[in-house]
């Protein structure tokens, strides 16, 4: 595993799960409250380098790549695309986190990890004791209240859920001017926030079809299998019991499309428990803002514990 500054004294890790391995690095001490920090779109766990070094001697922390980004490894191709349908992504986390000996945990989730850690969340209460998500608000909130401004926004969205192998053939013959064009939107406005050595591990990555063709399957399911069960969900109104902390970018897109505060207090049980503020960034909190963000996941993780 390369190295990547921020990451010293951390560990990799490479767990086979069901079968596939997971990848990744922990950190802190073995016998601190577990914190499991995901990564989104188009990263690796690499993106919480600044982050994590701020939260080492408070947590166990477990930062691994999501399934089929960076090292970890895919699935296979399913009907309606429920391999990368969060609810098969949140499922592996949870065996990840038992495999390691933590049977209830923390979890702080960006991007896409976010909306992996809402499912999980979701799906096992009785593990996930605080969660914390970062610049998204819920993710049926957002599909549903799309419009011409979001579809400019967020047009990766329709655009990698785009039938096989369209989306992939045109990322495939650019990938890094990809990836670069990623960054620098969203409020960013530059690559001046990523450091070059976590820059050239999104670039390693992306450059393998298998990671492309799994962001892009990532997607996809969020428009079919994911929706579905997100819609069922709210259906049979199932909520958040966890206390939630929400963190946003104060110049990124989900501050100007969205109220996150009153979203995610809608997908509590308890209104509250939600607590929140907007950092003064675009999207990339975490590699933008990586000092006030730790703060703030320092604070809300350690109270009351």
């Amino acid at each position: 595993m390369h190295h990547i500054p921020g990451f010293e004294g951390f560990d990799p890790f490479d767990v086979a799960v069901a079968g596939r391995r997971v990848r990744g690095r922990l950190g802190g001490p073995a016998g601190a409250p577990a914190l499991l920090l995901l990564h989104g779109f188009p990263q690796t766990h690499v993106m919480w380098h600044r982050v994590a070094p701020l939260l080492a001697a408070h947590f166990r922390l477990v930062l691994p790549d999501l399934r089929g980004y960076g090292d970890s490894e895919p699935a296979p191709d399913e009907p309606q695309h429920t391999q990368m349908g969060k609810r098969a992504m949140a499922a592996e986390l949870l065996a990840l986190m038992r495999q390691l000996g933590h049977e209830r945990f923390m979890v702080a989730g960006h991007d896409r990890g976010g909306r992996v850690a809402h499912r999980l969340a979701l799906d096992a209460p009785g593990a996930v004791s605080k969660l914390a998500v970062l610049d998204i608000a819920p993710t049926l909130d957002m599909i549903e209240g799309a419009d011409w401004r979001f579809g400019r926004a967020y047009y990766h969205w329709f655009f990698l859920a785009q039938p096989a192998p369209e989306p992939e053939r045109m990322i495939d013959s650019d990938p890094v001017r990809y990836l670069h064009r990623k960054f620098g939107g969203w409020g960013a406005g530059s690559l001046a926030h990523l450091h070059p050595a976590a820059l050239a591990e999104y670039e390693r990555a992306i450059r393998r079809p298998a990671v492309v063709h799994a962001m892009c399957e990532d997607y996809r399911a969020a428009l079919t299998c994911d929706l579905e069960l997100d819609r069922a969900s709210r259906a049979a109104g199932e909520k958040l019991a966890c206390e939630l902390l929400v963190l946003w970018g104060g110049r990124g897109i989900v501050q100007a499309l969205f109220d996150p505060m009153a979203l995610w207090r809608a997908a509590s049980r308890n209104p509250a428990q939600v607590q929140g503020q907007a950092l003064d960034c675009g999207h990339y909190l975490p590699e933008e803002q990586p000092a006030a963000t730790a703060e703030r996941l320092r604070a809300f993780f350690s109270a009351g514990a």
